[in-house]
């Protein structure tokens, strides 16, 4: 059996990202390790993890792309299914995040935004697909 468990977020302060994600999406802390190195978030049936950069660096000896605000995003996004797409980007933005794109709706039907969070990682907010 193979399930996905987690994606984690390589971070400057684990501390500082899992209060942004518990304000601006509504997450519920899971764990947080001592030193503030490594926390998680539940998010429903997956988890969003935060590790720092330092412990990054120590586990990825050859190093990492870091996610900088300055910098295009990565080619990858995190996303999240709401039912109200702009009242969840307004609520982001108010913590914090930092608007890529209105919402706006798909040929499928589908509506979708998207927003980076502090650290520069990409956040899809969307609808669910209907299908």
């Amino acid at each position: 059996m193979v399930k996905f468990g987690y994606t984690i977020l390589y971070v400057e302060d684990v501390e500082k990202s899992i209060v942004f994600y518990e304000n601006a999406f509504g997450f519920s802390r899971k764990f947080i390790a001592p030193g503030n190195d490594y926390g998680e978030l539940s998010t429903g049936e997956t988890t969003i993890s935060f590790a720092s950069k330092s412990l990054a660096k120590q586990n990825l000896k050859e190093g990492f792309l870091e996610s900088k605000i300055e910098e295009k995003p990565f080619a990858i996004e995190i996303g999240f299914i709401t039912d109200n797409v702009e009242e969840l980007v307004e609520k982001s933005i108010s913590f914090g995040a930092i608007p890529v794109t209105q919402p706006t709706q798909k040929p499928w039907g589908q509506i979708v935004a998207y927003v980076r969070d502090p650290d520069g990682f990409l956040i899809e907010i969307c609808t669910e697909v209907q299908g």
